[in-house]
Formats: structure tokens, sequence, C-alpha cells
């Protein structure tokens, strides 16, 4: 899958801005950015206001770890005025949030036309990892490269990077007393260029990329972190004042989370559900640190949690905290990969989070040990290879330097592992894969030693058995490829391997497309350019570097089409993400619809304007060769 120049196309990072219209209280104001102090100046919005829901959120890709600073999130009125919707500078793993969606901001912003968008970024303290199928490339700081000056964005002087979102196509409207919905996408896709590959990467040189939607994203669970305000047993919900990823301190607004019978807690590091968790919920300190996991409801405009984690079972909080993959168990010691560390002292604004290959971790007959979204009694037994978990302790290292953890006093909290195969039998209560990854980890990766009742019983790459619960099966036939969600099976305790919660089908997945010109790309790009249809004939394929569709883990050659490929909207999509980037002035421009992209495309493309990349994402149909989109950006080298 690597080429000589990798482009980051798995991740699409997608930024939500939900502004739900309401009066009164504390919030942002009005004022332009000070890059200097990296803080606008807030100004009263006590009438005529809206409250800005901010939320980032990533898909899988190449990356471990890509830890940024975002030091400002403004939006700018058709009356000229400049709105700070992020009141404190942010640390952002975006490589972390896979699947998930969280909040940043949930202030207020005052009512009117906004006809732009900007996000300001700061890579000074960048940690930046490359997955390269391994133990993952820490990239040099000097090597994290300012694609429109070639300099490096860390040193000498730190560069604050800042995307611009043409709206004046689609206006964002703010009014009082109403709903209005903004999503923004940095697309770290088409925004990091790795050379000389992924398996060997020395630099990324990155060009932002900054699309958006009028509609948000309600598809991806939605994580909120803050301080406890309180809880309410009466109403069923408890309000935070918002603290995104790592902040210990300040506040981005607050936020109010419903809950109900089956809403799950883990409360310092003790599991509960429904009303007996709330009500201990309302019995913690104002001021708790409090993370929720949950859904967005369009209809009712509310956001409800499944999960919730509260004081010492919060990550960093009280202990320090690694989160990986088990690679191998003996006893009560096991080896974590790909190792994300909080050490408990740096929790702070500007803590930055650290990233191991590996780091040994000591569980014991004390170690409290929960599992996300279930309930009952779980035990250490419970943490066998494979399993994705996120653990508390103290930090340390062994006589060789190499990162441990002591968590025979702390905790293990098993969350909700992928195994991915091609089913090999399928049964009504069993299937058997050829797996493909566990976690993202190559079956190379893992020892199994241990796992199964009997030697002879532990777990094998070539037949992973998993119970599917409840899941329907029937069309899991031999050879389909297919991705489960759910736990490891206790150590020691397979067969079964894996127990599911949830499967997906790549028969119904969507399709990702990487489309990569080498420099300076091509003028002409389309054969067919219409309101309804774009084409792209199988000569421009084959000249494209870089031709892929991804559906799951299995590649498609598109260039292979003697038709050519087709791109036409998706009619069921609830909303289009449209976009044109210009890569070297780091701005862009937003579509709702086709027809308005296709139009805007044709005026671009003059001859002179060269296309660099394509980035585009719906269901693929392999017999027509005819993609359908919900998400595409056209990046122009200019």
């Amino acid at each position: 899958m690597i080429t000589t120049v990798m482009r980051m196309r798995q991740m699409l990072v997608l930024v939500g801005v939900w502004v739900l219209a309401a009066c009164g209280g504390s919030g942002m104001g009005t004022g332009s950015m000070n890059p200097g102090a990296g803080q606008s100046t807030p100004q009263a919005c006590s009438s005529n206001c809206g409250t800005a829901m901010v939320s980032v959120t990533d898909a899988a890709g190449d990356f471990i770890s890509y830890m940024v600073t975002v030091v400002s999130l403004q939006l700018t009125r058709s009356d000229g005025t400049v709105v700070e919707t992020l009141p404190v500078t942010t640390n952002v793993d975006f490589a972390q949030l896979v699947n998930l969606s969280e909040i940043l901001s949930s202030d207020q912003i005052p009512a009117g036309s906004y006809v732009s968008a900007s996000m300001t970024i700061d890579f000074s303290s960048a940690k930046i990892v490359v997955d390269n199928g391994t133990t993952g490339v820490t990239i040099a700081a000097a090597n994290v490269i300012n694609g429109a000056t070639s300099m490096p964005l860390a040193a000498p002087n730190p560069t604050q990077m800042t995307l611009k979102l043409d709206l004046s196509h689609n206006n964002f409207i703010v009014t009082d007393h109403a709903i209005a919905n903004l999503a923004l996408d940095f697309n770290l896709a088409a925004s990091n260029t790795i050379t000389p590959s992924a398996t060997n990467p020395t630099t990324v040189t990155v060009n932002p990329v900054l699309t958006a939607s009028l509609m948000p994203d309600t598809t991806k669970q939605i994580r909120v972190r803050g301080a406890l305000v309180s809880a309410d047993t009466t109403t069923n919900s408890f309000i935070l004042s918002v603290r995104p990823f790592y902040d210990s301190d300040g506040s981005t607004g607050q936020f109010t989370v419903a809950t109900t019978d089956a809403t799950t807690y883990s409360i310092n590091n003790a599991s509960s559900m429904g009303g007996a968790g709330l009500m201990q919920l309302s019995n913690l300190a104002m001021g708790t640190m409090v993370v929720a996991y949950g859904a967005w409801d369009k209809t009712t405009q509310s956001f409800t949690a499944s999960n919730v984690l509260a004081g010492s079972s919060v990550p960093g909080i009280m202990h320090d905290s690694v989160e990986g993959t088990v690679l191998s168990r003996t006893g009560n010691i096991f080896v974590v990969a790909n190792g994300l560390i909080w050490p408990h002292e740096a929790m702070n604004q500007n803590a930055n989070e650290n990233y191991v290959a590996q780091a040994t971790v000591t569980v014991g007959a004390n170690t409290m040990v929960s599992e996300d979204g279930q309930t009952g009694t779980f035990t250490i037994q419970d943490i066998s290879v494979g399993q994705h978990l996120q653990l508390s302790g103290t930090l340390g290292k062994d006589s060789s330097g190499n990162t441990t953890l002591d968590a025979t006093a702390g905790s293990a909290r098993l969350m909700v592992t992928t195994v991915r195969g091609i089913v090999t039998s399928s049964a009504t209560n069993l299937v058997t894969l050829n797996l493909n990854s566990i976690d993202g980890q190559a079956p190379s990766r893992l020892n199994f030693a241990g796992t199964g009742m009997s030697a002879a019983q532990d777990a094998t790459a070539a037949a992973y058995s998993v119970v599917p619960g409840a899941l329907p099966t029937t069309t899991l036939g031999s050879g389909v490829p297919v991705q489960f969600y759910g736990f490891v099976a206790p150590f020691g305790q397979a067969p079964p391997d894996f127990n599911a919660l949830t499967l997906l089908s790549y028969a119904d997945t969507r399709a990702l497309l990487d489309l990569d010109w080498a420099p300076p790309g091509t003028t002409a790009p389309f054969a067919t350019l219409s309101s309804t249809q774009l084409v792209i004939n199988q000569a421009m394929l084959k000249l494209s570097a870089d031709h892929r569709i991804r559906i799951g883990f299995a590649t498609v050659d598109p260039s292979s089409l003697s038709t050519g490929l087709t791109l036409v909207p998706d009619p069921s999509a609830a909303s289009l993400w449209l976009g044109i980037a210009h890569s070297k002035s780091w701005t862009s421009e937003n579509f709702a619809a086709f027809g308005d992209f296709v139009t805007a495309l044709q005026t671009e493309l003059n001859g002179t304007n060269a296309v660099a990349r394509i980035d585009a994402v719906g269901h693929y149909d392999s017999m027509s060769g005819t993609l359908s989109v919900d998400q595409m950006i056209v990046v122009l080298n200019d």
C-alpha cells in the first residue's frame, strides 16, 4: 500500500460547529485575533446570540499521533465582525479521534450571516508519529515542513498556520432563537505528505485543507470532557464546564448531558448503570473531571450519553495513564504497543501527551477492571492479547530505560476493539476469520501464547474465532471481508477468541478514492464535467502517481476501468461535503450543492490551474465504475 510519496488519505478530520440559539449568559464576543497573544479579547454577548458548539473528529489513518495546538477558531460575519469561538488554546491529537467527535467549545456567538471561517494551528510543540506498521516513527521537529515556505514549522520561529474557508457560496446564518449548523473538515488526508514513504518516513510536509458542510455529522460518537457543574436525578441529566482533551482548568462554556437507564458509568473505577450511576455522579464534588460519550439527536437538538467516566476513571487525572494494545501476556505482566501516555503531573492546558512504541505493564489482584458500555464484575483475567485498553498506575523505567507502568493499585479500562479479517467459515453462533488485524495491529506482532484453555487452543491468525452474539451472519459467506467490534475473550479461556458487539460488512461500507498527480498536477483531469457527474478517463487515471479506491482493508485500482471512473452525488446523503482547496494560499471554498461545486470547478480549471489531488468518499459500484460521493475535495496546486 506504500508509494514513494504517501499521502495521508484515510484521515478525514471533521471539525463540527453546531450553533444552538440561546440568549444571555457568558460567552465569547467579537474581536480580531492577535497571533502574538494567541487569544482574542472577549466581549460579552448578552442578547441576540447563539451557543456555538465546536467539535473535532478523525478517522483511522497513517498517524499514531498528530498532536498540535489549535490557537484559534474564528468566524467572520458579512459586516466584517470577527468572532472567536475557542476562548483558550487547546492541544489536539487528531490521530486519536477515530470514529469520535470531541466537543471543543460550548460558548455563545452573536447572531448574523457568517461568510468565512479560519482555524489557526501552532506546530511549535507538535508531536507527529507516523504508523509504519510496526513500532511507529516520530518525526523530528525540523522535518515537519511548511509546504508554502519549505521551512520547518517548529523552528527557529514557530509558524501559526491559518486555514481560511470561504462560506460565501452557502452563508452560515445564526439567528436569535433559531438553530444553525456548520461543520468544518480539516482534512489530514489532503493536508499532509510523507516522504520518502510511510514505512521509512523522515519528513511530513503540511499544506492544510479546510472544507465545510451546513449539516453536522451525527454518524460519529461524540465525547465531551469537563468539570462537573451539577447533576439532576429528576431530569436525568448533568452539566459540565467544558475542558476539551487535556485542559485542566478554564472553561469553554457549559454543556448539558442527558442520560438514560442504559447509560453506563465508571466512577473512580467502579462500574454502575442508569439511575444508580447518575446518583453516584451527583454525590461527587463540584469540579470533578467527567468524560461522557454519546450521540447527538438532530431532531431534539440534545446529547445523550451512553458511557460516562468520572474521577479517577478519567485518564491522567489522579494517576499516570497508558493507552494501547496488548501484544503479549505472561502471568500478570503484559506488553502494550503504541502506548499513549498521560503523566499525572503533566495534566494541564499545555500538556503534550507522550508516545512509546511499547510499555510493560504489571497488574494484580487489586487492579480494578471495567469494560466500556458493559456492566458486571471484571478481573485482570479479562485482559488478553489484542485487547485495546487504558490503564492507570505509576509510570517508571526498567534497568534498560524502557517504559513501565505499575497498575497493581490502579485500574484497567477495556475499550471496544476492532477485528478485521476474511471469513473462512460462518455459522449461527461462530464465525472464523483469517485475520487481517486486531486493533490495527498486524497479527505477526501478537503473541497468542496463553490465550487458550490449553496450548493447542491458543488463538491463531489463520483461524480466529468470533462469537457474533445476536448479530446476523447469514450474509457472511466464505471469502467475505468483515470487521467486528467487541472485546477479546478473557486470557486463558479461548476459544472463542473474540466476543462481538457489532458487525460491519465491507459489502456495504463506503469507499475512499485517492488520486494524486505529480507536480505541477494536471490542468484537465475530467473528461466530463457536468452538473450531474464527473468522469475521469482511464488514461488520466493511469497518469496519476497514486490511484486507489480503498474499501475497508481491500484496495481496488480504478485505472483498470476501461470506461474510466464516474463520480456522482450520493442522492441518499443527508448533506454533501464538497470543496476546492488552494494548497499554496491555504484557502478553500465550500459547496453544499453538486451543481455549484461543478460550476466553480469549470471556472477554476481555466487551462492554467492544475489539480494536484482528488479525495472522495462514498459508495462504490464496481460493476459500473461509479462512486456516489458525499465528500469530495479537489486540491489545486495554486
